[in-house]
């Protein structure tokens, strides 16, 4: 099964989503991301992460029409925007949407910045894991 996480820059929230999908979903998908536009990794959303134990310091920001090829079951998009912009794919696969707030436009202290990811990181983390546990158990 192939499952494409999108979002704008791929820089954060898919980057995320990618993260959690891999480890829930283990070897029984293969999870790409991609935006409709490439911002690069996030160092923040690396660190987020890593404090929850899920390593995207090696992904890359990857701009969606270099998936093009590749059949998709599904296609979450993890922000409206990228929902609105998402290319028509020539594939069959279904699409899910679940907007989550962009943590890289947060404002404040460091402290309230790192808040802010933390808040978009664990969200992220119960609709994947949610979805995992959702799509295997059809599997």
């Amino acid at each position: 099964m192939n499952i494409l996480v999108l979002c704008t820059g791929n820089s954060c929230r898919s980057q995320m989503a990618e993260g959690y999908l891999r480890h829930f979903m283990g070897n029984r998908a293969n999870i790409y991301s991609a935006g409709i536009e490439t911002h690069g990794l996030n160092p923040r959303a690396v660190k987020t992460m890593a404090e929850d134990g899920i390593d995207i310091s090696q992904h890359t920001s990857t701009h969606i029409d270099e998936y093009m090829h590749i059949p998709f079951e599904f296609i979450l998009t993890v922000c409206d925007h990228a929902q609105e912009q998402c290319p028509i794919f020539p594939s069959s696969a279904q699409r899910l949407h679940h907007n989550f707030p962009d943590p890289a436009k947060a404002i404040g202290s460091e402290q309230d910045i790192e808040s802010a990811f933390r808040e978009v990181r664990n969200q992220i983390k119960v609709f994947c894991q949610t979805l995992a546990q959702t799509m295997l158990a059809k599997d």
